[in-house]
């Protein structure tokens, strides 16, 4: 068996253990010390890779912001910012047709700006949001619906871990892919808003109105969430200012949630414990699927595929969009089984090489910071995909009135939102680009 053969074999293997419910990160790990063991014929270099590529892992300085962004999420939920920022939306929006659903994702939007984590989002602001949309007659479907496509923001509007991660993978700089994420961010939510409207006028027994309020209780409402703008200000702000690397910009982000948390009265040591033990658990988690890729993609490295894939590719003649909606809708796929984290650091080392060989009229950098938008909107279709995409289950769980076939009927209208989303973006570069 060729060494190509040998990386071509791991993908069924590595997917039947994933289906198995093995943990990725010890399917990829096994993946990868195995094959490397077969092309090389030698354990002991086996061995000495296992010493190696762990310390030159964990001591990339890019992943330092990973643990983080992760505890700035925590310190927010306990702070209370993601009922603040609800409110605040609701205050406005609220007495219109769809508001409150069209809160929620501002809502969404803002809590996604200050956490970084799809999953962490959609779990949170459901917390707060859900009891509100059905007191305020919403129907299960759309609720549950609007917050599973909301929480999606929370991996694409910056910060965001995933993002972090693409840019390690293929070394691009983090604060250009945050600042190129911002529009298409932008676009996300006012786009989700615009189904919203529709699906009220569709079907208006499924939503109701919360009453209005007087405009002194929106201003209150509204200067309650100063602390959420001015810690996003300073994060984002500082970073494309160049005041701050982006993991100096993450610590000045954990201290101003904690802060807050403390102010509010909610931060005590318990919590804060209950946070720091919460950062560990959802650090160590990602840092093994990290540490599984690595040996996985270097495995692939031994084995040529990647190289192989391009050279195909090249002599096939394929014209660029061609390749690239190609691969998108592999992503598109995978996005309803795996999750984002794990299919980018799978996925990316053969993926981003092809594209590398592809003239979209562009340089190098911008068509590397372009690919990752469309990517991590793609992965972020997935997770919202009937049947199997991971928020739908996460916020059907906490909703166990609403049958996930009504959470699927509705979802279907974002997902069309989404896909169109990535049709113009890819049509459209400078959509992304024009902020860099």
């Amino acid at each position: 068996m060729t060494n190509i053969e040998i990386g071509l074999w791991a993908f069924p293997v590595l997917l039947g253990m994933i289906f198995l419910r093995a943990p990725i990160g010890l399917a990829m790990l096994v993946c990868g010390l195995g094959g490397m063991w077969l092309i090389t014929g030698s354990p002991n270099m086996v061995l000495s890779k296992l010493k190696t590529e762990t310390y030159t892992t964990f001591s990339s300085y890019s992943l330092s912001i990973v643990p983080i962004f992760l505890l700035m999420g925590h310190l927010a939920g306990i702070g209370g910012l993601s009922r603040a920022l609800f409110k605040a939306a609701e205050a406005w929006l609220g007495h219109l047709k769809g508001g409150t659903a069209m809160a929620s994702v501002g809502a969404c939007a803002g809590f996604g700006a200050i956490c970084g984590s799809s999953l962490a989002t959609a779990a949170t602001m459901a917390q707060v949001a859900l009891p509100e949309l059905k007191r305020a007659g919403y129907s299960g479907g759309l609720s549950t619906a609007t917050l599973a496509a909301g929480g999606t923001l929370g991996i694409l509007i910056p910060p965001s871990v995933v993002l972090v991660v693409y840019a390690t993978l293929t070394e691009q700089n983090i604060a250009k892919l945050f600042l190129a994420a911002f529009v298409p961010g932008l676009l996300a939510a006012l786009g989700y808003m615009l189904v919203i409207a529709l699906y009220v006028r569709l079907y208006p027994d499924q939503a109701g109105r919360a009453p209005r309020l007087p405009f002194a209780d929106r201003l209150a409402a509204t200067v309650a969430v100063w602390p959420v703008i001015l810690i996003f200000v300073a994060v984002v702000g500082g970073i494309y200012s160049g005041i701050f690397t982006p993991t100096e910009g993450a610590s000045v982000g954990a201290l101003g949630t904690g802060l807050v948390a403390w102010a509010s009265g909610q931060l005590n040591w318990a919590r804060f414990r209950a946070a720091i033990m919460a950062t560990a658990s959802g650090t160590a988690m990602i840092f093994f699927i990290v540490l599984g890729a690595a040996f996985f993609n270097s495995f692939l490295a031994l084995s040529q595929v990647p190289q192989a894939i391009s050279a195909w590719v090249t002599h096939q003649g394929f014209a660029p969009m061609t390749v690239l909606f190609l691969v998108l809708l592999v992503y598109l796929v995978l996005g309803c089984v795996m999750d984002s984290l794990s299919m980018i650091l799978l996925s990316i080392p053969i993926f981003f090489p092809v594209m590398l060989t592809l003239d979209f009229g562009m340089t190098t950098e911008h068509m590397a910071i372009w690919f990752g938008i469309l990517v991590l909107i793609v992965v972020e279709v997935g997770l919202i995909t009937p049947p199997v995409g991971l928020n739908l289950f996460v916020i059907n769980a906490m909703d166990r009135d609403t049958p996930i076939r009504a959470t699927w009927a509705a979802v279907l209208f974002f997902v069309a939102s989404d896909l169109g989303r990535v049709v113009v973006l890819a049509l459209f570069p400078a959509i992304t680009l024009f902020l860099l």
